[in-house]
């Protein structure tokens, strides 16, 4: 089976996914003697174009986890602009320590629906967006250690191929898919953060980087401290903010950090597949 080319594709507010994918992507490129190429799509003008694949390209596409599922901002692109032509393909989620729930067997389906093979998969984890203590500095040398591992793992695997395999690969998750994660208290009541987005305070310089970094472009870029569309709550402005100037006051959106810090303190590892 001939692989002419390894492409890294992802979407990545912070840079915890851009980590994986790129690791994989540059070790399956030097282990078969193949280019490769990165497709960085978390800017929303990146979002425009559609990524078409050739028959003998491999794509490592990877997603951040947001409530438990692929984030509803992406679904659209990846549905109609993310198209396999045959391509090999392996799914990879990033989420915040607390779990990846049915993202993976999400973001397999959605490529085997749009004409990839996936051969393999792995959920890894990565700093939350909301903290800076939740799974704080990953992926650490640990996590990238296993990642060298899958990446040496698939690279062996499809040298042995000589066909694309006819069933996608088997990851664990529900078929069809659980609605998205609801925040709720210790009294089972919902904690709606749907449109709680950072303030600003006095020590922005209207530098830019938030207005850069929004994946969402809903930053102003006259008037840094307006959110002129929707906050996904990603964590990119607060934590590329050099001066320390976006923040969060919401009370429902400070008492669900919390519970996540409090509930998910033990270390999660990746699960490969």
């Amino acid at each position: 089976m001939v692989i002419r080319r390894v492409l890294g594709s992802y979407f990545s507010a912070t840079g915890t996914t851009q980590r994986i994918v790129e690791t994989i992507t540059h070790d399956l490129s030097a282990l078969l003697s193949i280019p490769e190429q990165i497709h960085d799509f978390t800017l929303p003008e990146k979002r425009e174009m559609a990524l078409l694949l050739e028959t003998t390209d491999w794509v490592v596409f990877g997603t951040p986890v947001y409530a438990g599922r692929v984030p509803n901002v992406l679904l659209p692109y990846i549905r109609h602009c993310v198209l396999g032509n045959h391509a090999l393909a392996v799914p990879i989620v990033v989420y915040g320590n607390r779990n990846y729930d049915d993202a993976l067997i999400e973001l397999r389906d959605l490529l085997e629906t749009n004409g990839f093979h996936t051969i393999a998969a792995g959920a890894f984890i990565g700093e939350h967006a909301f903290s800076n203590c939740l799974g704080a500095n990953r992926p650490d040398q640990s996590d990238l250690k296993i990642v060298h591992q899958l990446a040496k793992r698939i690279s062996e695997q499809v040298q042995r191929m000589e066909s694309k395999p006819t069933q996608p690969v088997w990851v664990k998750g529900n078929a069809p898919v659980r609605p998205y994660y609801v925040p709720r208290d210790r009294e089972g009541k919902r904690v709606n953060i749907l449109k709680v987005h950072p303030e600003t305070n006095e020590k922005c310089t209207q530098c830019g980087i938030c207005v850069a970094a929004c994946p969402m472009g809903s930053i102003s870029k006259e008037d840094a401290r307006i959110i002129t569309g929707i906050c996904i709550k990603c964590g990119a402005c607060v934590k590329k903010c050099p001066v320390g100037a976006k923040y969060y006051i919401d009370e429902k959106y400070l008492y669900h950090k919390r519970e996540l810090e409090e509930l998910y303190a033990r270390r999660a590892e990746p699960e490969l597949f």
